[in-house]
């Protein structure tokens, strides 16, 4: 059973957001870790990129495979995590205290098209069947 956390909105994509006072962390979920299994290098824009929400901003490769990372949320990169670029496998470790980008959101509302903790777990149980 993959690990969900209360307060985090979802993709159907496997990322999560953080979002408070107009910025949003990027990860993503335990699910998405685990399929992908030993994860050995994280592809991220640069700063001051712009991302566009359901578009690709950057890639995740493991040993089994590598997987695009599609972004929740359209604004400006304010951050990328450094440490990911040392150490890919934080992600693996602990996916939701390891965020990939931080971002400047451009549209609130967008977040409204996201999942909810119990509504992310349904989406898995129904992905599972």
């Amino acid at each position: 059973m993959s690990k969900i956390i209360e307060g985090l909105l979802y993709s159907e994509s496997h990322e999560w957001v953080r979002a408070e006072n107009g910025t949003a962390e990027i990860g993503i979920t335990d699910y998405a870790q685990k399929s992908l299994g030993n994860i050995v290098y994280v592809d991220m824009p640069d700063e001051d990129d712009e991302v566009s929400q359901n578009e690709e901003f950057g890639a995740v490769e493991s040993v089994k495979a590598a997987s695009d990372l599609y972004s929740p949320v359209s604004g400006t990169v304010t951050e990328k995590n450094d440490a990911l670029e040392d150490e890919p496998g934080l992600l693996n470790k602990d996916p939701y205290g390891n965020w990939i980008i931080r971002v400047s959101l451009s549209d609130l509302s967008e977040l409204d098209s996201l999942m909810d903790a119990a509504a992310y777990k349904e989406f898995l149980d129904k992905e599972a069947h």
